[in-house]
């Protein structure tokens, strides 16, 4: 036995060179997620498709359910909030983006 068995056993058919591509791979796969899984990008969206569809009920409202709010057209300006949010949260994404993935710096 060597001195790094007892930290790394040995696997038949695995070489460190291939350790090191499927590590570097993953990375990879994992920066990949990290942008399009990017929790601006959901909650600003969602923001948006929501505010959208409350503008539209704030601007098709009845004069009855704007007095239910005694007078404001609470659906309406709820709705531009949502709107603005989400467009905030879209901008910062465009802005300042998901850095990529930095590589593994080899210590050899």
């Amino acid at each position: 036995m060597n001195e790094h068995s007892d930290r790394h056993p040995e696997r038949p058919g695995y070489s460190e060179e291939d350790v090191q591509r499927e590590v570097t791979e993953l990375e990879g796969k994992s920066a990949t997620a990290a942008r399009i899984f990017d929790l601006r990008r959901i909650i600003g969206g969602l923001f948006v498709v929501y505010g959208i569809i409350v503008t539209i009920t704030g601007i098709t409202d009845s004069q009855a359910a704007i007095d239910k709010a005694e007078g404001v057209n609470i659906n309406l300006w709820t709705g531009i909030g949502m709107l603005l949010l989400g467009i905030f949260f879209l901008g910062w994404l465009k802005l300042r983006p998901t850095p990529p993935a930095v590589p593994p710096q080899d210590t050899e």
